[in-house]
Formats: C-alpha cells, sequence, structure tokens
C-alpha cells in the first residue's frame, strides 16, 4: 500500500501540472462589410508581383534598385530585426523556465580564526586547527512545479510578443518600402514641375524679345516690355522652391537607403519621366486585411500576450510547489574530497503561497485585465484604421486620375488659346496682358498635372501599402 503512495502522488502532480488557470485565447470577431467601396479599382491576387515587389508594377529600374537598397541598409530596419532577436530570446528563456535549473560549483578557500573571538576560542580550547582550508564539488537543481500554469503562460505571452515583433518588423519592411517609393514619385513629380518652369521660362524669355523687337519698331509700350519681364521674372521666382524641394526628397531617400545626405546626388538629380501608377493589387474584401496586413497580426499577438497575462496574475492565488536538490563532497583536505566520507546531500521542498496577500493579487489580475481590454480596443482600432486606409488610398488614387485627366484636356485647350493669342498679338489685334494671361493659364495648368500624376502614383503606392502588399503571414 505504502509503495503505491509515491506512484498516485506523481501522477497528482502531473495531473496538476497539466492545469493552467486564466481564461483561454479566442481570436477576437471584428463586422466588416463584405467589399470595399472602391472595390471595382483592386486587381485581386497577391498583392505581391512576380518580380517580389508591388513596385515593380511602375517599371522603373532606378524604383526598384532604390527599394532594395533601403530594404537592406536602413537603420531603423535593423533596429527591428535586434528587437525580434531580443524577444525571441526572451521567449526562450521564458520556456526554459519550465525545465529543472542546475548547476555545477567547484570551491576551494583558506581561513584563518580569531583566537579572541567566542568561536575562536572554542575551536582553540579543542584543539581544532586555527588555519585551515576547505575544498568542495558538486551539484544542485531546482525544479518548480508548474501547478496551476503560471510559467507556461508566461511563456505564452512571451512568444505572443516574439511574433508581434516579427510581424512589426514585416510592418515597417513595407512602411519604409512605400515610404522610399513615395519620396520617389514625389521628386519626379517636382522634377517635372521644374522642368515646366524652366520650359515656361524660355517661352516667356522668348516673349520678352518680341515685344523688345516691337518697342524698337515703335509698335510696343514701355509699360508693355516692363510687363512681360514683369512675368518672366515671376516664372524664375518658382524655380528656387522647386529646387529645395528636390533637394530634401533625395536628401530623404539618401537616409531612407541608410546612407549620409547627398551621397546618391547626382543618380537621383538626373531629371527622368514620372512613373505611371499600376493599379492597386490585393483582395477586395476587408476581412483579408486581418490576415494581410502586419500591423493588425501585431495587434492580435499583443492581445494574446496580454490574454496570457491574465492567466499568470490569477496563478498567484494558488501554491508554488519547488523541488531542490544537493549532491557533491566537501573536505579540508583535498586528498580525500571525492571519498565516501567526504559525500554530502540534501533534498528540499519548498511551499510559496501568498495566503495572505490576495489584497495584491487582486490587484495585480485587475491590472491584467484592463490591459487585456486595452490591447482588445488598440486592435480593433487597428483594424478600423486599416479599413480607412484602404478606402482613403483608393478614393485618392480614383480622383487624382480623374483630375490627371481634366488637365490633360485642359492643357491641350490653353495651349491652342496661347499660340492664338500670340498670334494675334503679333497682328495687333490683342494686347500682351492676354498672352501673359494664357501664359500663366498654361503653367498652372501643367504644374497642376505633374503633381496630379505625382498623387496618383502615390496613392497607387498607398493602396498597396494599405492592402499589406509585399507580406506573407
Amino acid at each position: 500500500m505504502y509503495r503505491t503512495i509515491p506512484f498516485m502522488l506523481t501522477v497528482t502532480l502531473a495531473a496538476l501540472t497539466a492545469c493552467a488557470v486564466g481564461p483561454a485565447y479566442q481570436h477576437p470577431p471584428m463586422e466588416l462589410p463584405r467589399t470595399f467601396r472602391n472595390a471595382g479599382e483592386i486587381v485581386a491576387g497577391p498583392a505581391t508581383s512576380p518580380d517580389g515587389g508591388w513596385w515593380a508594377g511602375f517599371h522603373d529600374p532606378l524604383l526598384t534598385q532604390i527599394i532594395e537598397r533601403t530594404l537592406a541598409q536602413n537603420l531603423d530596419l535593423a533596429a527591428a530585426a535586434a528587437r525580434v532577436t531580443q524577444a525571441r530570446a526572451a521567449a526562450a528563456l521564458a520556456g526554459a523556465a519550465l525545465l529543472p535549473r542546475g548547476e555545477l560549483a567547484a570551491s576551494a578557500s583558506s581561513a584563518q580564526d580569531s583566537l579572541t573571538s567566542p568561536l575562536g576560542q572554542i575551536a582553540h580550547a579543542v584543539g581544532a586547527p586555527r588555519n585551515y582550508q576547505t575544498y568542495s564539488a558538486g551539484a544542485q537543481a531546482s525544479w518548480e512545479l508548474d501547478l496551476f500554469g503560471s510559467v507556461r503562460r508566461r511563456r505564452d505571452a512571451a512568444r505572443a510578443d516574439a511574433e508581434a515583433a516579427e510581424t512589426v518588423q514585416a510592418a515597417i519592411r513595407i512602411a519604409l518600402s512605400a515610404e522610399a517609393a513615395d519620396a520617389y514619385l514625389e521628386l519626379r513629380g517636382l522634377q517635372a514641375q521644374l522642368t515646366m518652369a524652366k520650359s515656361q521660362e524660355e517661352t516667356q524669355s522668348r516673349l520678352v524679345d518680341l515685344v523688345r523687337l516691337r518697342l524698337g519698331e515703335g509698335v510696343s509700350s514701355e509699360r508693355e516690355w516692363q510687363r512681360a519681364n514683369a512675368e518672366l521674372e515671376r516664372v524664375r521666382a518658382l524655380e528656387p522652391a522647386l529646387r529645395a524641394a528636390i533637394d530634401a526628397e533625395i536628401y530623404r531617400l539618401d537616409m531612407l537607403m541608410g546612407t549620409p545626405a547627398g551621397t546618391h546626388y547626382g543618380e537621383l538629380a538626373v531629371v527622368a519621366e514620372q512613373p505611371t501608377a499600376p493599379q492597386p493589387v490585393g483582395s477586395v474584401a476587408p476581412a483579408d486585411l486581418m490576415q494581410r496586413r502586419p500591423d493588425i497580426a501585431a495587434a492580435e499577438r499583443h492581445l494574446a500576450a496580454a490574454n496570457a497575462r491574465i492567466g499568470a496574475a490569477i496563478a498567484e492565488y494558488y501554491p508554488h510547489v519547488t523541488f531542490s536538490g544537493l549532491a557533491g563532497f566537501e573536505s579540508v583536505d583535498a586528498g580525500s574530497l571525492f571519498t565516501a566520507a567526504a559525500q554530502q546531500s540534501g533534498a528540499l521542498i519548498g511551499l510559496r503561497w501568498r495566503l495572505f496577500d490576495f489584497g495584491r493579487v487582486d490587484a495585480e489580475v485587475a491590472i491584467a485585465r484592463g490591459r487585456d481590454q486595452e490591447a482588445l480596443a488598440a486592435y480593433r482600432g487597428t483594424v478600423l484604421r486599416a479599413t480607412e486606409d484602404v478606402e482613403a488610398a483608393l478614393s485618392q488614387f480614383i480622383e487624382s486620375r480623374a483630375e490627371a485627366q481634366v488637365l490633360q484636356r485642359e492643357i491641350i485647350a490653353l495651349t491652342r488659346a496661347r499660340e492664338e493669342a500670340q498670334t494675334a498679338y503679333q497682328g495687333g489685334a490683342l494686347p500682351l496682358l492676354e498672352v501673359l494671361d494664357a501664359d500663366r493659364d498654361l503653367l498652372a495648368a501643367r504644374d497642376r498635372l505633374a503633381a496630379a500624376n505625382a498623387g496618383e502614383a502615390r496613392a497607387a503606392v498607398a493602396s498597396f501599402r494599405a492592402l499589406g502588399g509585399g507580406w506573407t503571414g
């Protein structure tokens, strides 16, 4: 009968160890529309091109090179990778708490007792040596029985935090690639505006020459010549601000690529055509964002970690049992250290129970539940902001494209009107003011067209980002 007691105790402890208090985690439900309002603009499919990145849809080799440099060299991404390493190590450490802890130890010491101290006088009276050496070697181990899942809950929380760190890293990759593309497209838009301003300056210079010629012939007045000159200077005044904005975008790209400002200036300052915006690619169902956006996945993992910490807090209501053991040798003679006479051993069963501390445990559980509710609200807010991101980006994409189409028609009409105005002015049928007004209107329309083209392309980038482009969870 007595032999069955250890067996029954082992079975009982194993059964208790399988228990884990606290709420079981369940993925939070979210009620979302079946489709986006502007779903017609989305090409259904994976938000990554066959070439390995959504940016390949712009068919711009330099843009691809910039994003590849950003993903390889950006310091924010390097910091995120380091955080992932830390989180994984923390998860491994939390998991190791489930296993017994053991260590080997050895020591050698030398001592001399005082002859005037109470202990020294007693030792001297019985003939004990005043000077002696002590040698020891052994092993000790301890193991906390996870009876109510406290350690496992902390391990689960650490694992969820590590998974969240990984998805945050993915979110940063998407954000950085989108920011690099946005800066590049803004750069090309500004360069197009500067090119148009220079073209208008040339046109205005030719008009000034024409007025000067007419002034010499006595056909035009001094006032008309001064007015033409003033308009030329107005166009020239637009260029410094554009050049400063271009420099700022180049330096922004250098920073994103993890290099000092100005490193790629010569490469990026070369003017090129504005890339054509591709159609956004992704899923038309808002519910799919939960699998396709890493920021949502990270928020969900933070929620899972908070849920696990409730169980860890509740486990403090229950006792904690620890087994400890020691086996080794100790002797004052190194030659007899590893002998049967020098052998020593010990065992200990420890109990820790916060029996009279339940008020603090109540507070700790309340804090854990509050953080869980906070994480739940943050998760739901992240999902809603994701749907907002998609709808806003698609709306901007549609309206920028529509604006560009209208401006293209306006520019055609304004170009014809300007040509007719100059012809009429040369023939004396219209005053110079009509030509200047036509020039001003044409420059403004071309400037808006460059901005609208850049806005359409940037909205496409925002759409890819909002749809979780480039991430596979």
